[in-house]
């Protein structure tokens, strides 16, 4: 009905406005729901083309089958889709993976996503008994863990040591210049997976210093010095970096070295799967952060689920981009970016989005599984800002003149953020 005058009329003994009913300024905007036009197991494959009703063609070169299936919205984007952003999506699968004996690691940065410019994540796995060598980085680390046990330890600039065991769903967090080790555990027989970030979207391999590296390019007489031994207790020292390795199991019930320094005084981990999720209409959602997890001063992050059906409603970041991980199931996103800038992407289980400052958005479940995903942000403090709950807490006859809603409407608007609808 674009371009036809329908009045809006005002409902019986309302209290939420005694404004006049608006009027319209503009064409009325489509009433086209543009729904997605096929999922990631469809078996009709005639429907996975590039055509929305009388609008785009069938594709007659080669082309790419299973990346179409995975981005519907992508192939064939709802007509609300207008302008252009920078791609706020990719999947871990195609990250470069470099394998060692007893482990993998692949990385995204702002190379291969260059919209990702505060942070960056590496996906990294370690056998039972692998370690990721002793090393220390220019930024701060924080983790979640996926999969299996992780065992960290590390010593501070004063002395203080620290050793845990962190589990699937837990967090930990080094600050820069911290040096740790990790090593996977024995506890599920399958050792550890677990994903790093790094609050700069550079991050790549010059951001890290490793024990081995560091004495191989060291004189071997100054290294003799330094310890007061004998220069041949170094002979057997690696001529490069060792990164990830094998070795020996820790046990579970293992306890720090003693330290006449003591132990540090904020926990380096965090038993985040420990925190009982808040409820809502759609799924669930819970926070770390310095209220939780005082070490952590850079990086915060929600856990999110979405049932199906449901999703994580319209809002924005006011303060920090949002970096996402998919952990499972599959997800509908609209980034809107300003002046007519919108687009719609698909993810799934092991990609990542990333979400610029302000730019609003959603998380709906596209798929008939619980839907899971981290939002994690380069700030002390989770913070978003609900669209329902800002026009709720508006004078309701600016929210009226501006969107044309009924009183009757208005009334319902949740004045209490939604975090997850159903």
């Amino acid at each position: 009905n674009a371009g036809t005058y329908l009045p809006v009329l005002r409902g019986s003994g309302t209290k939420s406005s005694s404004a006049a009913d608006a009027t319209q300024t503009v064409p009325f905007a489509s009433d086209d729901p543009n729904p997605r036009l096929w999922d990631i197991d469809t078996k009709n494959l005639t429907k996975v083309t590039p055509e929305r009703g009388q609008l785009g063609a069938k594709i007659l070169g080669p082309d790419n089958l299973p990346i179409d299936l995975q981005n519907a919205d992508t192939l064939a984007p709802p007509t609300t889709d207008s302008g252009s952003i920078p791609n706020p999506k990719w999947p871990f699968a195609l990250s470069h993976n470099t394998l060692y004996s007893g482990g993998w690691v692949r990385i995204q940065n702002d190379e291969v996503m260059p919209i990702a410019k505060a942070m960056a994540g590496v996906n990294m796995r370690l056998e039972a008994g692998a370690i990721r060598e002793l090393h220390w980085h220019n930024t701060p680390e924080w983790a979640y863990i996926l999969k299996g046990t992780t065992q960290i330890t590390a010593v501070d600039q004063n002395g203080r040591n620290y050793l845990a065991n962190v589990g699937p769903g837990d967090l930990w967090y080094f600050p820069e210049g911290m040096p740790h080790s990790l090593q996977g555990t024995d506890a599920n027989n399958e050792g550890s997976e677990f994903l790093l970030i790094f609050p700069d979207g550079t991050f790549d391999s010059s951001n890290q210093f490793m024990i081995t590296d560091w004495l191989a390019h060291t004189p071997k007489d100054v290294i003799a010095k330094n310890f007061g031994v004998d220069i041949s207790e170094f002979d057997r020292l690696p001529s490069h970096d060792l990164y990830i390795f094998p070795g020996v199991a820790p046990p579970l019930d293992a306890k720090a070295p003693e330290d006449p320094q003591g132990t540090i005084p904020l926990p380096y981990s965090f038993e985040f799967s420990k925190v009982k999720p808040t409820q809502y209409a759609g799924g669930t959602v819970k926070i770390a952060d310095t209220r939780t997890f005082p070490i952590a001063k850079t990086i915060s992050v929600a856990e999110v689920t979405v049932e199906p059906g449901a999703m994580r409603e319209l809002h924005w970041h006011p303060t920090e981009d949002e970096w996402t991980f998919f952990i499972e199931g599959q997800a509908r996103v609209t980034i809107f970016a300003g002046q007519s800038n919108a687009q719609t992407y698909d993810y799934q289980g092991g990609d990542i989005a990333y979400i610029p400052t302000a730019w609003g958005h959603y998380v709906e479940n596209s798929g008939n599984t619980t839907l899971r995903f981290l939002e994690i942000f380069n700030s002390p403090l989770f913070e978003d800002v609900s669209l329902a709950q800002w026009i709720a807490n508006t004078p309701p006859a600016i929210v009226k003149a501006t969107l044309q809603l009924s009183d009757e409407v208005i009334n319902t608007l949740n004045k209490s953020k939604a975090f997850v609808v159903g």
